[in-house]
């Protein structure tokens, strides 16, 4: 056969064994009893709306304030990072390396528990809503710094020398030459951090959350110690997904936008 032909038969040969192994799936499966453990639409049906007037708001709210402390703190490192003081440098370094390597959850939990004993006559203001902005924005910034870093380094440096020998300052140059470029760049791996912190929204619950900062991991662990019944975990990845799938898409066209601009 010639090359073409034998990839021709190995396309179909490939379509026909992953078709097998979905039907064999589909036939094996006991539907009824996955149906009773874990789509019980009554069980469903209770949840709401606190599913989305509570916990998807405080969820989306939780993500967005990480994301705008993150983003803000990130960028600050980012060029610390590329600073000329050393100092600077050394601090940003260490502190993307620390946070870079320490979970979330241990973050969290210093954040909320730590803070108040080492400082007893001040609080972190706006309750849970501060705790878990600064929590999972410490995180966030220290990924968030390299993914700028990296994206002001992809800008050419002879954008830079040409703006100074225009007569502008370096700071005037890198705001209005250069991060504008950067960003550009990076908006694709900056979209994929929002994801990754309405994932970690879940780990909010170490903080102690009430009726009224819930999230909806925990609104839906504590529907499933109620009913006994897993349907309100896949409620609750249903409602991540309502977040996560148009981020997704998001980036995919962000990315197919840079790679024609390219």
């Amino acid at each position: 056969m010639s090359p073409r032909r034998r990839r021709q038969v190995a396309r179909v040969i490939g379509y026909v064994l992953f078709a097998a192994a979905v039907l064999g799936v589909v036939v094996a499966a006991d539907w009824g009893r996955l149906a009773d453990a874990f789509f019980r639409l009554d069980i469903a049906s209770g949840m709401f709306p606190e599913a989305i007037t509570v916990a998807l708001r405080n969820t989306i709210a939780y993500t967005l304030l990480a994301f705008v402390f993150g983003l803000t703190l990130g960028l600050a490192l980012a060029l610390m990072r590329l600073s000329s003081i050393l100092p600077y440098r050394w601090f940003a370094t260490a502190y993307i390396e620390l946070f870079r390597g320490l979970p979330a959850l241990l973050v969290l939990f210093m954040v909320g528990y730590g803070v108040p004993l080492a400082f007893p006559d001040r609080e972190i203001p706006g309750g849970v809503y501060g705790s878990v902005t600064v929590g999972l924005g410490l995180t966030a910034a220290a990924y968030m710094a390299e993914t700028i870093r990296a994206g002001i380094q992809a800008v050419p440096k002879g954008q830079l020398e040409a703006a100074r020998t225009l007569g502008m300052s370096h700071t005037r140059a890198m705001v209005s030459i250069i991060l504008p470029q950067a960003f550009r760049i990076v908006i694709p791996p900056l979209t994929n951090e929002i994801i990754l912190l309405t994932k970690d929204t879940s780990l909010v619950y170490v903080l102690g959350v009430t009726a009224t900062t819930i999230e909806l991991t925990k609104f839906a662990g504590d529907t499933l110690n109620t009913r006994v019944n897993p349907t309100p975990l896949v409620v609750a990845g249903l409602l991540y997904l309502v977040i996560t799938l148009p981020l997704s898409q998001l980036v995919r066209g962000l990315e197919r936008r840079a790679g024609r601009e390219r």
